[in-house]
């Protein structure tokens, strides 16, 4: 990242800050290519159904109604913190969340559900309704009072959120919106640029409240040729961040497959990237493959060491390549975050 961008003085602002109050800012240092004294880590989808605690809480209420509770919602974030020891917390909630008022009678069984595919933005709410979500902002109140490492908001890329609008939630081959583009672009780049108003919104709600990181999820800008994703998604997700950097914030990009850059400060990387390569673009997050944390703690430990010791001076946050999954052993999430906590810097 160039130190001409228009975000870095002000990030570098509120490093500072962050550090004069005693919090644990490795995340932010990491993102602002300062140096740290070991490598940050975090495990994406760190709260969720792999954590014993988490199942509790999820026993009493239901999934939206969790994600709409500030108290509750702030609570499970809390939750990897606490037991895996993680270098900042993820809010917890829903990429869809922010269409919720736009889409009344959406469901989760567990994914997703719609009452009809959408592809078009008329007859639905202005963007402006994304303001209905305020409980999002709440419980990032809450965990700012809480917490002692840096919060990552998140929101997901227009795209993204266009594939599940267009099946009509979770789908097994996601092919609605790319028939969508062919058939009929100018209502394709419609919904992406309606989507592209609430997410920006959206995502500045949560920098307004308190998230010191932002994160965008991607995760199925992969799926889409090359020049598709520059004509539909690539000039969105440009505004979006450059936006978002102008406030401050890092912007962390998280997509799968191919590394395509959209101005991010970094690019979380699935473990099919090669991470040197993708390091010397600029601060990469990731790329630990989730399947080895079913293997024993040891195996585990070895593994992230060997990932991260390459990178271990600046500029690099470990992470998974995608998120954690619901039957991974806990201890073994703790192995890794350990081990990625006990590789030195070189």
């Amino acid at each position: 990242m160039s130190q001409k961008d228009p975000g870095r003085a002000i990030c570098n602002l509120f490093v500072a800050r962050y550090r004069l109050r005693g919090v644990n800012d490795l995340l932010l240092r990491a993102l602002n290519e300062q140096p740290v004294e070991r490598v940050p880590v975090w495990i994406m989808r760190q709260a969720g159904r792999y954590l014993p605690e988490y199942r509790a809480v999820r026993e009493k209420v239901d999934f939206l109604t969790l994600c709409r509770t500030p108290e509750l919602a702030a609570e499970v974030t809390l939750q990897p913190v606490r037991i895996l020891d993680v270098d900042a917390a993820i809010l917890f909630s829903d990429i869809m969340v922010p269409l919720l008022p736009a889409v009344p009678g959406m469901t989760y069984a567990p994914g997703p559900q719609l009452p009809r595919a959408i592809t078009s933005p008329d007859g639905l709410k202005p963007p402006e309704a994304v303001k209905e979500v305020g409980f999002v902002c709440d419980a990032i109140r809450i965990l700012r009072r809480e917490l002692d490492v840096p919060l990552i908001g998140f929101g997901g890329a227009p795209g993204t959120l266009a594939t599940y609008l267009a099946e009509g939630g979770s789908a097994k081959h996601f092919a609605g919106l790319r028939l969508l583009m062919n058939r009929d672009p100018g209502q394709a780049h419609a919904l992406l640029e309606w989507l592209e108003q609430i997410t920006l919104l959206y995502l500045k709600m949560q920098v307004e409240a308190g998230a010191q990181v932002i994160q965008i999820f991607d995760s199925w800008g992969g799926e889409l040729s090359r020049s598709d994703f520059d004509e539909f998604m690539a000039p969105g997700l440009q505004r979006i961040i450059a936006a978002l950097k102008t406030d401050g914030v890092p912007v962390i990009f998280f997509a799968r497959g191919p590394l395509r850059d959209v101005g991010a400060t970094a690019y979380s990387v699935d473990w099919t990237v090669d991470l040197a390569a993708a390091r010397a673009r600029g601060p990469v997050q990731g790329n630990f493959d989730p399947a080895i944390l079913f293997a024993d703690p040891a195996t585990v430990a070895d593994k992230a060491r060997a990932m991260v010791a390459p990178l271990a001076r600046t500029g690099y946050v470990a992470n998974l390549g995608h998120g954690i999954l619901p039957e991974t052993p806990v201890e073994c999430a703790q192995a890794f975050v350990r081990a990625v906590q006990e590789t030195p810097c070189l």
